[in-house]
């Protein structure tokens, strides 16, 4: 069989590492617009803050491919589709037969119509974090507009290299689709205190060359302007293909589309009339695809994911899932909030179901939260518990307040499906540190934020036993 993958970012890569751990006879290429080896893009902001290095973010080194007989086309986006003869058509003129075709094309960043524009920078590749840490060497402010998660990681980022930094958005609070406006104020006075100067509520007219303009006149210093203004599916080559495109490439419960011979995964895709912006859907996504076209598992399905979105900005804790704008009419609501600390935490339950939560500031809940989230399952009793599960017991709920005292059956990693057993038998198969979990595992390896839950797991089963970690 012939695999073509066109994109090959961290849905792609992953769908072709996925491929062939089941079979090692399907012939496979694939296609990036981008030179780069596939990298983890939710780690950007680390290379923007210059806590890790371009190498430090890649997922595949450069002798995988070879080792694995996958011809990868670095560099050399594909064109066009000509589904007649089943054949992607590449910018260097080269024609690739295909049995099944995969679109992982992504999401482009979104770049608003406004005067001087060509003047700033996206974020959103590794190409665009080169530029920005070189113009932050000379930089003595910066502008980073919008204040999604994009935004405050580039933001949060840029104050750690030393560079007066101001983040703009549109709306009246920050990261407004996750957080409720209590959740917004607290997180704008922590990145406040952490030298990012936030501005909610202004629209900007124009880039100039030392200024970002707003509408009113008002002039902010700017050597550096950033653009984090939200991201769009790629699915103009589907289009052109003559695919159903709605807001992305249409795909059903086993991610085709309504050409048997092509799927669509990642943030291109459009499942159940959602398109998802992070990484864990993409994964799984690429899970079920790689077990329908190996046939592995022929009643692999797509059922939608669960999401929870983690700020990746170094000194900020945050962590939002489901539902979290419901009111008290529509749900029961239980929160906590303590301004000076910079701790908020918010569930939203319907039916004796956890469906939302907000959890800002270090805490411990953070686990226990995403695991009843993740099941679905009935809660306990006392919800305080479940905010403060260090001061109460769990009301004989069946989850932790502490990874190492977890179920095997609890879901650690949520980017790549890890759970606490998989883990546990990894180690007594001899993978003695974090490194070597992840290398067999993947936990870790997607937003990061489950790495002190496996570190707390790898050294307690070290302790167990009496070695090394």
């Amino acid at each position: 069989m012939r695999l073509v993958v066109v994109g090959n970012g961290m849905a792609g890569s992953r769908l072709v590492s996925e491929v062939r751990a089941r079979d090692k006879n399907v012939k496979i290429t694939v296609f990036g617009a981008e030179a780069w080896q596939p990298y983890n893009r939710v780690l950007l902001s680390n290379v923007v803050a210059g806590t890790s290095s371009p190498d430090q973010v890649r997922l595949l080194d450069s002798r995988w491919y070879a080792d694995h007989g996958v011809t990868a086309r670095l560099g050399v986006p594909v064109t066009a589709i000509d589904r007649d003869c089943q054949t992607v058509i590449a910018a260097d003129g080269t024609r690739e037969p295909y049995d099944v075709l995969v679109l992982a094309t992504g999401s482009e960043p979104i770049v608003p119509p406004i005067p001087g524009v060509e003047r700033a920078t996206a974020f959103r590749t590794l190409d665009d974090c080169e530029r920005i840490r070189e113009a932050a060497e000379s930089a003595r402010s910066a502008v980073v507009v919008g204040g999604g998660l994009l935004g405050i990681e580039a933001a949060r980022g840029l104050a750690g290299r030393g560079v007066p930094v101001t983040l703009l958005h549109l709306a009246g609070h920050l990261m407004e689709r996750q957080l409720d406006e209590e959740a917004g104020l607290i997180l704008r006075e922590t990145l406040g205190a952490l030298g990012v100067a936030i501005r909610t509520g202004v629209t900007v007219s124009a880039i100039r060359e030392r200024h970002v303009g707003l509408a009113g006149g008002e002039l902010i210093d700017a050597d550096l302007v950033v653009l984090a203004c939200g991201v769009r599916p790629v699915v103009g080559l589907a289009r052109d293909a003559g695919l159903e495109v709605e807001r992305g490439v249409v795909v059903d419960d086993e991610l085709r589309t309504d050409d048997p011979s092509i799927f669509a995964i990642g943030e291109c895709a459009q499942h159940a009339g959602l398109v998802y912006g992070l990484v864990a859907p993409g994964w799984e996504q690429a899970s079920v695809v790689a077990d329908l076209v190996t046939g592995a598992d022929k009643g692999a399905r797509y059922r939608g994911s669960r999401l929870v979105t983690r700020l990746k900005a170094r000194s900020v804790e945050l962590a939002a899932m489901g539902e979290t704008q419901l009111t008290e009419d529509e749900a029961e609501i239980v929160r906590f909030s303590h301004r000076h600390k910079g701790t908020y935490r918010k569930l939203v339950i319907r039916d004796g179901r956890l469906v939302g939560a907000i959890l800002l500031g270090e805490t411990s809940a953070v686990g226990t939260l995403t695991q009843l989230f993740d099941r679905g399952g009935p809660l306990p009793g006392d919800r305080t518990g479940l905010l403060f599960p260090d001061l109460a017991g769990m009301g004989g709920a069946a989850v932790a307040d502490s990874p190492t005292r977890m179920p095997d059956s609890a879901r650690v990693c949520q980017c790549n499906n890890v759970t606490k057993g998989q883990i546990r038998a990894c180690w007594e198969s001899g993978a003695r540190n974090v490194e070597a979990v992840a290398a067999a595992t993947r936990a870790t390896t997607g937003c990061g934020s489950c790495r002190d839950a496996v570190e707390g797991i790898v050294g307690w089963l070290c302790e167990q036993e009496g070695v090394s970690a």
